[in-house]
């Protein structure tokens, strides 16, 4: 293990987890370099975190959070268009004037004022360093042959807390850009079948690219305690599951 790894060990040895806030959602707190980091876990593919008062909404959903009881957002990353993760009306409760919404070439089409990121760049917003790391399908398609997440098209994002690096995979599979990451603290990888992965990709991505902490999420369908069995005993990563279906 070099000297990051130990970091991240020491770091999330001292985490607290598994809490349920006053808004009855389940949240998590991360201490990183720059301080806490507060994970709030609205279900889906919707996440919102806390970092020193830096409010970071992903992909705002109305169906499983009051978005007119939740902060406003300093920023908000949106992965693609798909209408679970793209909702106008989600958007409009927590975007603000200055607010930061960051979002794919497609999104911004029907999105106005979002600052577009493509696969691969990198950037810093709020002050936080954002990359956007491809999302998209391999293996599993319409019946016409298309993917269901064409490649160039959809955005997982990995966004630095201090030296913590938090990866919110999207829609997707275990992509080789996936399985090459490196330096993960947590990421939140998706299994909602058909669209995305079973728990052996997740599984075997897991295993690439060994994030300290995984989150399985959008895992409408599936049963998480699969992933939970594959990776049973594996050293160095920890499952968490929480209410993301």
């Amino acid at each position: 293990m070099g000297k990051r790894g130990a970091l991240f060990t020491f770091l999330f040895s001292m985490c607290a987890f598994g809490a349920v806030g006053q808004d009855g959602y389940e949240t998590d707190v991360v201490r990183t370099s720059g301080g806490d980091l507060k994970i709030t876990f609205l279900g889906h593919g919707t996440v919102m975190f806390d970092y020193g008062g830096t409010i970071i909404h992903v992909d705002p959903y109305g169906k499983v959070a009051d978005y007119a009881a939740l902060p406003k957002a300093d920023v908000i990353l949106i992965t693609h268009e798909h209408g679970d993760h793209l909702d106008p009306s989600a958007l409009s409760k927590i975007r603000t004037d200055a607010t930061k919404l960051v979002a794919t070439e497609t999104v911004a089409k029907q999105v106005s004022g979002a600052v577009v990121m493509r696969n691969g760049e990198s950037r810093e917003v709020a002050g936080l360093r954002i990359e956007a790391v491809p999302a998209y399908n391999i293996v599993n398609k319409r019946d016409n042959g298309q993917p269901f997440h064409p490649k160039g098209v959809g955005n997982g994002y990995i966004i630095s807390f201090g030296d913590t690096r938090v990866y919110i995979a999207a829609d997707t599979e275990n992509t080789p850009e996936m399985k090459s990451l490196e330096d993960i603290a947590v990421a939140f990888l998706p299994m909602n079948l058909p669209y995305t992965m079973t728990p052996e990709m997740v599984a075997d991505a897991a295993r690439a690219f060994r994030p300290t902490i995984l989150y399985p999420y959008h895992f409408s369908g599936t049963d998480p305690q699969r992933l939970v069995e594959l990776l049973k005993g594996e050293k160095g990563i920890e499952v968490r599951v929480r209410a993301m279906e």
